[in-house]
């Protein structure tokens, strides 16, 4: 694994309505087989709430919750792009959707398979 150091990436939804910033180092990318996950099949990296910011758009995310109640899953209104999701298990983390984020290549990245399905 190639070593990636601490630094901020520009995401945004695909219609650039939706618009935040995430500083991170790829410790690994997460793909979750729960029903969601599987549906909108999202490669993301977890980061902490205080290295994520939304620069603009709050008034265009939509959120969905479903089973517990206890995850936030965002959605832009405009174009319907899943950017980033407010963790079940880890609430003050959030699960960005790295295909949102401007220049980033996941070559070198080990990819970790969740067991999200298997939940209670």
């Amino acid at each position: 694994m190639a070593y990636r150091p601490l630094k901020k990436y520009q995401g945004s939804c695909h219609c650039g309505a939706v618009q935040f910033e995430v500083e991170t180092d790829f410790p690994e990318l997460t793909r979750c087989d729960c029903s969601i996950c599987y549906r909108k099949n999202a490669l993301m990296v977890k980061v902490h709430e205080t290295a994520f910011k939304l620069l603009k758009g709050n008034e265009y995310l939509s959120e969905y919750q479903f089973h517990t109640h206890t995850a936030h899953h965002f959605f832009c209104k405009v174009c319907g792009i899943y950017p980033f999701h407010r963790k079940r298990v880890t609430p003050d983390y959030f699960g960005i959707n790295v295909f949102c984020l401007a220049d980033f290549n996941a070559e070198g990245i080990p990819i970790r398979q969740t067991i999200g399905m298997a939940m209670p």
